[in-house]
């Protein structure tokens, strides 16, 4: 039988997001589905997620300062952090790029960190990206936001300011956004009316 990490989220009145693999309460929310795990690793891919999920709390506070300062919601950065590197802040992709936020080297130098594995630069830089990203392209335009921090402002200017065409963004865009409008809508359940 195949193994899942699916990720659920609730926030809770004092305004922490808490994230599970093993949603025991029924203010959990799916946020994010995974694909069916080979079954000869699932103990280590769940141990993996389990392990993050765990993490996840210890970096509210420098999400929330790191929103405030760019401002940029909160729920987009958890959101980015969530698909780019599952809290995993030694992270390190194929393409070089690192940390929580998944920053190119170039990128994270830009945006002052100078040490891209460092949670609270890593957070701060990628919050400060995304709000370049949301005055370039609009906040109205999240689906371009989130293409060109996947692949590049260049590469969404190119296509005609559209999402590219390439499998990897076309995919990381709407996974953003479904753990983005999740976080969102238990934010706002739990804000006083």
């Amino acid at each position: 039988m195949a193994a899942r990490a699916d990720i659920y989220s609730y926030t809770d009145p004092a305004g922490t997001t808490h994230f599970s693999n093993v949603p025991n309460d029924s203010h959990y929310v799916l946020i994010a589905r995974t694909p069916s795990i080979d079954p000869a690793i699932p103990e280590a891919d769940a141990k993996r997620a389990t392990a993050w999920l765990a993490r996840s709390a210890s970096y509210d506070a420098a999400i929330e300062r790191a929103a405030t300062a760019a401002s940029v919601q909160a729920e987009l950065l958890r959101a980015v952090i969530v698909v780019e590197s599952g809290f995993n802040p030694r992270a390190i992709s194929r393409r070089g790029a690192i940390g929580l936020m998944q920053l190119l080297p170039t990128t994270a130098r830009r945006y002052g960190a100078f040490n891209a594995f460092d949670p609270e630069q890593n957070i701060s830089a990628g919050a400060r990206y995304l709000a370049d990203l949301l005055t370039r392209y609009g906040a109205r335009n999240l689906d371009l936001v989130l293409a060109a921090y996947n692949a590049g402002e260049n590469a969404v200017e190119r296509y005609g300011r559209k999402v590219p065409p390439y499998r990897e963004t076309r995919a990381y865009v709407p996974n953003v956004l479904k753990v983005y409008h999740a976080l969102r809508a238990q934010s706002q359940a739990v804000e006083p009316s």
